[in-house]
Formats: C-alpha cells, structure tokens, sequence
C-alpha cells in the first residue's frame, strides 16, 4: 500500500490481510480476527477492511459488516450490538489522529469499492482503549446514549470493596454461600472446553429468551447464527491453550446453572459482554449478583487493571463502578439516502438520551414494555 493512503478491501482477501495486520496491531477482542472471521462464517460473510497508510505500512485497520436497514445499505461494525467498545486496530507505528481530511479519504475508499453503500456506521466506539485514546474522535457524529461503566481494579479487592460498601457486599455474599449450600451446594467456575461452552451457552440462551420475553423487546441472541457464531467463539477460546480472549463464567447450585456471563480479554482489562441469571427459586439469593462479586474478585488477582461492564446503565452496576465514559458514534453519508438516513438517526439519539436522561420517563416506558412482554406470553401459554 502506498503511503499516506486510505484502502477499502473486500472478500477473502480482506480477512487475510486483517489477520496479517493484527499479529502485531493493538485491537479490542471485538474487532479480534477471531471475531471477525467467525461472524463471516455464520451470520454475514460481506465483510469490508478499510485501512489507512502512514509511511508505506496500513496502520490502522477497521472491520465493516454490510447489512441492509429498509431501502438503506449501511456499512457497520461488524456484530452490530454485540460488539462492545469498538475500537480499531492499530499498528506499532501509529500515532495521532484521524482527521477530516482522512476520513474523508475512507469514505472515498468505501464508495469506489462498493458503491452499493449508502452509509458507513461506527456505533458504539470506545473513547480509550488499553491507556489508547481512540484516533477516530475527532469524527465522532455525536455521543451514544448510553454510558460505559467500569471500575478500577488498581486498590485490590479489598481496595474496591472499601469504596463500594465492602461491608454490606461480604455479609451478603456469606448469606450467599450459606443459601446455595443449603440448596445443594454451589461451584463457579469458567468453561474449559467445547462441551462445557456449549453448556453453558445452552443455559444462557434459556434464561436470556425468558428476560427478553419478560421485558417485552427483541432477543437479540435469538438467531441461530448469532448462536453458532457465540458457540465457536468462546467454544475455540475454551479449547486453546493460549491465554483466552473470550471467556464464560458460571455459577451452579445444585447441579443447576443459576447465572451466566461471557466476557473479552484485553492485555490489562476484561469486558463484561453479557449476563444472564435464572428467574427460579434461587433468584432472591441473587446469583448474578454473587458470579460478578467473583468474577471481580478474581479479576483482580489475576492483575487486571479495569473490569468493564460494557454498555448500558444498570443498578448492579452502578453498586461496583467508579469509571463513567461514553462512547460515540460516528455517521458518514456515501449518498443521498445515507444523508437522510443520518438525519433520522441523530433525531433518535436524541430522543434516546432525553428518554435516558429523565429517570421517570425511562421507568414508565421499561413498565410498559414488561406489561407488554406479560401480555404477550400469557396469550402465548393460553393459546389465545
């Protein structure tokens, strides 16, 4: 690639050249070939790299998905909503940031490689990653809606839990233990092989359907290729004996598995990307609650420096935070649908973070969807 230019690469030969680039490139698990080459084989195989030279060498490089919304092709970070703290991989050589100037070289890539693409889409980046501010700032469109909360494993367990009512959590937690050995016994654990992923993503995808029917939205791992791309995911992460990049943890009581998460590796920090727990006779004795008390716990040990809830504001978050960033979005118009489609999605990130932002507002409609859930399935269980 010549110097100082911008590249679009499509088809097999852009996976190749995006494995190549991140043996020795800076990339956050989701933007991971691992990732990447997965999803191509089980949910979209139209996969663009676009990369950006300095000097002779790509140096930066970004994985697109292209899906198509209505009459509208958009060019996303690949995973969609999945993918948590997107943030692009960059070479040993880089520095500084993207300026207009460049990003308007990418989209000018992108258009005369594929000039079905009326819209490039980065949601969802990660202001910083690894101590790294995220070069492609100075484009950001406009800030998500919702806040990224993390906390700061520096002080040590003991450090976290005295800033984050450390009293009350250990006395909770040996009611905890107390509770689950009286219900059989319990044991946390990570998955080490193919077989236990796949068990544990069984329960997972149980107990997730059942909260998302409850609230009354879309499950958004209910597809059966965004299931298989989860299986071989954590399932060849399981089975490596490298450090793995992708990990799930359990909490089971008596033989049952009561909580789930599944979480990304950086070199010094761990993202959680998604939780889910049993709504059974042991959902009082909170076991999502006790499965995050370990997981951080554990977290710190190992001499991880950040644990990352990813996404979204929740209560049992906000018990253990201490870090609030916000990600940002980053919308380019390639045609006169794109620029339309611009508009109306910078109109909806604002009525999201006004909605976000008035707590009572945000509680009527969360009810009003969990009612709606109810309906729903009780119509479902009646036949009706």
């Amino acid at each position: 690639m010549p110097a100082d230019e911008a590249a679009c690469l499509h088809g097999r030969g852009a996976l190749a050249f995006y494995r190549a680039h991140c043996r020795e490139a800076l990339h956050a698990p989701p933007q991971s070939p691992d990732w990447i080459e997965a999803w191509a084989r089980h949910c979209n195989p139209d996969i663009l790299c676009l990369a950006l030279s300095r000097g002779g060498g790509a140096e930066l490089a970004l994985c697109l998905e292209v899906v198509r919304k209505g009459t509208v092709s958009i060019a996303r970070i690949v995973g969609g909503s999945h993918a948590n703290g997107s943030f692009p991989a960059l070479g040993q050589g880089w520095t500084g940031e993207v300026g207009g100037a460049e990003g308007a070289a990418l989209a000018a890539a992108v258009r005369a490689a594929r000039p079905d693409v009326d819209l490039l889409m980065l949601e969802r980046l990660a202001e910083r990653f690894e101590g790294v501010p995220n070069p492609l700032s100075p484009l950001r469109s406009w800030q998500s809606p919702d806040p990224v909360l993390a906390i700061d494993l520096s002080p040590g367990f003991d450090g976290v839990l005295a800033r984050a009512s450390g009293k009350r959590k250990r006395k909770k937690h040996r009611s905890q233990i107390r509770k689950f050995e009286a219900a059989g016994g319990f044991r946390r654990f990570a998955a080490g092989s193919r077989g236990e992923t796949d068990r544990l993503l069984d329960a997972f995808f149980r107990m997730k359907a059942a909260r998302f029917a409850a609230m009354g939205v879309a499950d958004p791992f209910g597809d059966d290729g965004v299931r298989a791309f989860f299986r071989e995911l954590f399932g060849e992460a399981a089975a490596s004996p490298a450090r793995p990049r992708f990990l799930l943890q359990a909490l089971e009581v008596g033989g049952i598995v009561r909580a789930v998460t599944g979480s990304s590796l950086a070199r010094t920090t761990i993202v959680c990307d998604f939780v889910a727990f049993a709504e059974d006779e042991l959902a009082a004795a909170s076991p999502g609650d006790f499965l995050f008390f370990e997981n951080i716990r554990e977290a710190c040990e190992a001499g991880l420096s950040t644990f990352d809830f990813s996404v979204g504001d929740e209560g049992y978050k906000r018990q253990w935070c201490d870090i609030e960033t916000r990600p940002f979005d980053v919308a380019v118009p390639l045609t006169a649908k794109g620029r339309l489609a611009v508009g109306l999605r910078r109109g909806l990130a604002g009525a999201r973070r006004f909605v976000k932002a008035n707590p009572r507002l945000w509680s009527a409609i969360r009810l009003l969807r969990r009612r709606n859930g109810a309906v729903a399935g009780k119509a479902a269980g009646t036949g009706d």
